[in-house]
């Protein structure tokens, strides 16, 4: 049975070795065969891979030089995780620009003050229309339970 498979993958495989392929046509893979088993390669990244043909089927590694990239971005990938770990853990804290920005207390009452000084004179506008806020509140039984 392994026989018939090999033959399989073979005659499965056999349009893809040795064939030019068209860019629109291109396939995302090409294999050459080679001494040791095949070579793969990804038609859209360049990246090579190293076949060997084990228990019917086809076991591709990643070549050496590929994997030193492969290291260098998880090494890079994990150098920006921590910076924004530590990010996340610094946002507990009030960071200096955006404590600045606050008002400082004597400008917080002052604008308390403009606040109380508009809302008293809102109140004293809507009494004059005949508004009282005692004569629009629903009697506590009124109320939605929720």
């Amino acid at each position: 049975m392994a026989p018939f498979r090999t033959m399989l993958i073979v005659l499965a495989l056999a349009p893809l070795v040795g064939q030019p392929a068209r860019a629109e046509e291109s396939p995302g893979y090409t294999l050459e065969k080679t001494a040791d088993g095949f070579v793969r390669m990804n038609n859209k990244t360049g990246e090579m891979s190293i076949c060997q043909q084990q228990s019917a089927q086809l076991v591709c590694k990643v070549a050496a030089e590929e994997r030193t990239a492969y290291e260098e971005d998880i090494a890079d990938l994990k150098g920006r995780v921590a910076k924004l770990e530590d990010t996340v853990a610094a946002m507990g804290k009030i960071p200096p620009i955006v404590r600045d920005a606050l008002p400082s207390d004597e400008q917080f009452e002052k604008s308390l003050g403009y606040m109380e000084k508009f809302m008293r004179r809102f109140m004293g506008i809507a009494k004059e229309f005949g508004y009282s806020p005692e004569e629009n509140k629903p009697a506590p039984d009124t109320l939605e339970k929720t």
